[in-house]
C-alpha cells in the first residue's frame, strides 16, 4: 500500500531508522554528482516533505524533524511543508551541523548517505555531533529508498553527441587541455563528477535531469589525454561511441568505484565542492594520494569561446521574440481576468516551442501573480495557481534550452487597465536603476562578482530595502542555467563563487529584485557577457558587460522622474536594440505592440 501523506512517509522513515539502528538521518536535495537540479529518482526530500525547491535539507530524529532552507524559500517552505511535523530552519542563520549539535540525543547514531554529501559537510557534522557524544554514520543503503515504494528508476535515455559546430572546440582538444593541467601539477588523473563538467568535457548531452541536458555519468581524466566514461550501458549508442573515439574508454557505472580503488599510489585531483564523500572514501581506501583541486573543467566551461558566444546571441534573439509575443498576449488577455499563472506559463512555453528549436525549458517557469510573485523561487501548481487579476503585478522568470544556448529572463509587468500605484512604480524603478547600474559597470581585471553586487542594490538600500538572493549567476551553453564559478552576490555567508574574478567570455545574469510579502514581487533579469572595454588612457585591462537578452521592460511601471538622464538614455538605447533585434522576427499585431513597448521615454 502506497503512503499518500507526508505524515505517513515520515512515520515509515522513523520505523526504518529504528530497524537500521539509527537515531536520525539527514536528507538533502542532492544526487551522486552534487547537482543543483536532480533527476526524479533523487527527489527524496520532496517525496518525504512536500518541499519542491531546488535547495534544502531535512533532518529526522525519533521525536522531532527539521527542514533547512535559505532566504529564497522562506515563504515556499511554509506553504508546502507541514509545520506540525517539521520545524522551519533558516540558513545561514543556522546549519544542519549546528542544529544537530544542539538537538541530537547524547550518544546518538545519525545516519547519512555518503553519495549525497560533500566530505566537508560530513566533517562539520561529525565535529558538531562529537561535542554531544554522538556519531555520524555512513549508511550502506539509503533508508528513504527503503520506504519510497514507487521511487522512479534513474533515467536510461541515450547520451547524445554535441556537435563541434555548437561546442566550438572538440572533445579531444578539451581532454588535451585537462591533460596539460594535470601534467603541470604533477598529477596522474582527475575525477570529474559534475554532470555539466562531464557533458562539456566530452561534448555530450542527455535528458536525464529535467531542464538540464546532461547524462548520468562520471569521468576519470588522465594525464595522457585519455579518459574513462562510467555510464549505464543502455545509454550508449553506436553514434556516441563513434563520437567519443578510442581515447575514451566506456565502462558501466558499476565500474566507477572499483576504478577509484585501482588508483593506489596515484596522485588524483578531486574537487571537494563537487565530489561526494563516498568518492573520497573509495580513494582513501585504495591508498591513492588525493589532491584537493577545483574541477579543471569548471573555469574553461565558464569562458565561452567565440562559437558559444555567437550561439548564445542567436538563442537569445530567438527567445526574445517568443517573450515579446507572450508579453503582448498577457497585455491583451490578462486584463480580461481569465489568465492564470499556469495557463500563462503554458502559453509561454508554447510560444518558445513554435520555433521548432526548443529542446526543453531551462528551469520550471516562475509564474507569480500578485503575492505569489513575492515567493522568490515560486513554483506554480494546480493548488497554488492564481488568476492574473486586473490592476496587479505579474512576475515571470523563465528560460529555454536550445542547442546553441541557454536562456534565462525575468520580466515584471503591470496588468491593467488601471495605472500602477506610485509605491509600486517607485520599487520597480529602484530595481531598474540597480539593473542599469550593473549593466553599465566598468571594472578592472581581477574584479570579483562580490565587488559589483552593491551596484545593483544601492537604490533599494537608499530606501531601506533589499532582496534575499544573489544578483547574478553564471549560465551554461546548452547546459546548466546556474553555472559556476562566477556569480554576483554579497560576499558574506561563504557563498561559493563570490570571490571568483570576472573574466571575458563569462556569461552571468543581472537580476536585482524587490519582494513585498503578501502583495507582489519585482525582478528584472537579463543575461550579460563579460567583454573587454577599450578606455583611452586606461592603466591596465578593463572590462564591462554586453547585454545578451532582448525583451521589452514594462514602461508602465517606470517612474521616469526617478531616472537620471544617463539611465533614461540607457533604457531608450536598450529598447532601440530590442526593437532592432526582434522586429524582423515578428509580424502584424505583435510587431506593432513591440514598437509601442519600445518607444522612447
Amino acid at each position: 500500500m502506497l503512503m499518500h501523506t507526508h505524515e505517513a512517509r515520515l512515520d515509515a522513515l522513523r520505523k526504518q531508522l529504528a530497524k537500521d539502528g539509527l537515531d536520525g538521518f539527514v536528507i538533502p536535495i542532492s544526487d551522486e554528482h552534487m547537482s543543483e537540479y536532480v533527476g526524479a529518482y533523487a527527489q527524496r526530500l520532496e517525496w518525504l516533505t512536500g518541499f519542491g525547491g531546488s535547495a534544502g535539507t531535512a533532518v529526522v530524529l525519533a521525536n522531532e524533524a527539521a527542514i533547512f532552507v535559505d532566504g529564497r524559500y522562506t515563504l515556499q517552505v511554509r506553504d508546502q511543508v507541514d509545520g506540525s511535523l517539521w520545524s522551519y530552519q533558516s540558513v545561514p542563520q543556522t546549519s544542519v551541523a549546528a542544529w544537530l549539535g544542539e538537538h541530537a540525543p547524547k550518544g546518538a547514531r545519525i545516519g547519512y548517505d555518503a553519495w549525497l554529501h560533500s566530505k566537508g559537510w560530513a566533517q562539520a557534522a561529525q565535529k558538531a555531533l562529537a561535542d554531544r557524544g554522538a556519531t555520524l554514520v555512513p549508511v550502506s543503503a539509503n533508508p528513504v529508498d527503503a520506504v519510497w515504494q514507487d521511487r522512479p528508476a534513474p533515467s536510461l535515455a541515450p547520451a547524445i553527441p554535441h556537435a563541434d559546430e555548437h561546442a566550438g572546440k572538440s572533445a579531444s582538444e578539451k581532454r588535451a587541455e585537462v591533460a596539460e593541467w594535470l601534467a603541470a601539477r604533477g598529477l596522474d588523473a582527475a575525477v570529474v563528477t559534475a554532470l555539466d563538467s562531464v557533458a562539456w568535457l566530452l561534448n555530450i548531452r542527455g535528458s536525464d535531469v529535467d531542464r538540464t541536458p546532461v547524462a548520468l555519468s562520471f569521468v576519470l581524466a588522465h594525464a595522457d589525454g585519455t579518459a574513462d566514461l562510467f555510464i549505464a550501458p543502455e545509454k550508449v549508442t553506436p553514434a556516441l561511441l563513434a563520437h567519443l573515439g578510442n581515447a575514451v574508454r566506456v565502462q558501466p557505472r558499476e565500474a566507477f568505484v572499483p576504478a577509484l580503488r585501482a588508483l593506489a599510489g596515484r596522485k588524483v585531483a578531486v574537487d571537494p565542492e563537487r565530489a561526494v564523500a563516498a568518492i573520497f572514501h573509495a580513494l582513501e581506501d585504495s591508498g591513492a594520494e588525493i589532491v584537493a583541486e577545483t574541477d579543471p573543467v569548471v573555469l574553461p566551461k565558464a569562458l565561452k569561446n567565440p562559437v558559444e558566444q555567437a550561439g548564445h546571441r542567436a538563442a537569445q534573439a530567438r527567445d526574445g521574440a517568443a517573450i515579446a509575443r507572450f508579453l503582448r498576449w498577457v497585455a491583451v488577455e490578462a486584463p480580461k481576468g481569465g489568465v492564470t499563472e499556469l495557463s500563462a506559463a503554458n502559453r509561454l512555453q508554447a510560444f518558445r516551442a513554435e520555433g521548432g528549436l526548443l529542446r526543453d525549458l531551462s528551469f520550471d517557469t516562475i509564474s507569480g501573480a500578485g503575492p505569489n510573485g513575492a515567493v522568490v523561487h515560486y513554483r506554480v501548481s494546480e493548488e497554488t495557481s492564481r488568476v492574473l487579476e486586473p490592476n496587479s503585478v505579474y512576475l515571470v522568470d523563465s528560460g529555454g534550452q536550445y542547442v546553441d544556448g541557454t536562456t534565462d529572463i525575468t520580466r515584471t509587468v503591470w496588468i491593467g487597465p488601471g495605472e500602477p500605484p506610485a509605491l509600486v512604480k517607485d520599487r520597480f524603478t529602484r530595481v531598474l536603476k540597480g539593473h542599469i547600474a550593473l549593466a553599465r559597470a566598468v571594472f578592472p581585471k581581477g574584479t570579483a562578482g562580490s565587488q559589483l553586487d552593491s551596484f545593483a542594490r544601492q537604490f533599494l538600500w537608499a530606501a531601506g530595502l533589499d532582496y534575499a538572493h544573489g544578483t547574478g549567476h553564471g549560465v551554461g551553453s546548452f547546459l546548466a542555467v546556474h553555472e559556476g564559478p562566477q556569480r554576483i552576490a554579497k560576499a558574506s555567508g561563504g557563498q561559493a563563487g563570490t570571490g571568483q574574478e570576472l573574466m571575458p567570455g563569462m556569461i552571468l545574469s543581472n537580476e536585482p529584485g524587490y519582494y513585498k510579502t503578501g502583495e507582489y514581487g519585482i525582478r528584472i533579469e537579463n543575461l550579460v557577457l563579460v567583454e573587454r572595454r577599450e578606455i583611452e588612457g586606461a592603466e591596465g585591462e578593463f572590462y564591462g558587460f554586453e547585454t545578451l537578452t532582448f525583451a521589452p521592460i514594462d514602461r508602465a511601471l517606470v517612474d521616469v522622474a526617478l531616472l537620471s538622464g544617463e539611465e533614461r538614455e540607457w533604457l531608450n538605447a536598450y529598447h532601440a536594440s530590442v526593437r532592432a533585434v526582434l522586429a524582423p522576427q515578428l509580424g502584424g499585431e505583435d510587431r506593432e505592440w513591440l514598437v509601442r513597448a519600445c518607444a522612447p521615454l
